[in-house]
């Protein structure tokens, strides 16, 4: 079956459709705008390292690495940094290892209020905290053969506890008396 179109016939052929004109009008009105109005590309940006000529990026440098990190902590990609292939090796390696040493965070802080204590846990921080309630106790302190904290058992409300008596301390022991010298012979 053929198919019927409503109005004229354009063949993609013959190049008589508006597009064409439109392309061979903008070559000659300057050329440094795009063709088809999308954005323009910025200008490449220049590897700092290259610049500087640095040999060896320094993990402990953290003022300087820093700058190459997201706001929520990651490593950003050449095209965003500008910086070549080879320095974009070493920045990733001494980024891993600021962050190892603790130099530099994984994560921005505020993704990190945002994870729930388990998910924390999970990804190698501090534990979940214990909930605040009492311990879980099956029978109670009531009946004997129930559950017994360690330690004293606890003394019923209803009973008084006996008064503590008077002990009287013993008396000091006296004190040695001093050794007599022995008698000179008489002679």
């Amino acid at each position: 079956m053929s198919q019927e179109r409503s109005g004229p016939r354009r063949d993609s052929r013959s190049g008589g459709g508006s597009r064409d004109r439109d392309r061979d009008r903008g070559d000659d009105r300057g050329g440094d705008r795009p063709r088809y109005g999308g954005p323009r590309r910025p200008r490449r940006k220049v590897c700092a390292f290259c610049v500087d000529k640095v040999q060896k990026i320094d993990f402990k440098e953290v003022g300087r690495i820093r700058r190459y990190i997201s706001d929520r902590g990651k490593i950003d990609p050449r095209r965003k940094s500008g910086t070549c292939a080879k320095h974009q090796r070493m920045l990733t390696a001494a980024l891993k290892r600021a962050r190892h040493m603790a130099l530099l965070p994984y994560t921005a802080e505020h993704v990190r209020s945002l994870m729930s204590p388990q998910a924390r846990a999970m990804a190698g921080g501090p534990p979940p905290p214990k909930p605040d309630r009492p311990p879980f106790r099956p029978g109670g302190y009531g009946p004997p053969g129930g559950f017994r904290p360690a330690g004293p058992a606890p003394m019923p409300q209803n009973v008084v506890a006996p008064a503590p008596q008077n002990v009287v301390a013993p008396a000091p022991a006296p004190a040695p008396a001093p050794a007599a010298k022995p008698a000179e012979p008489s002679a």
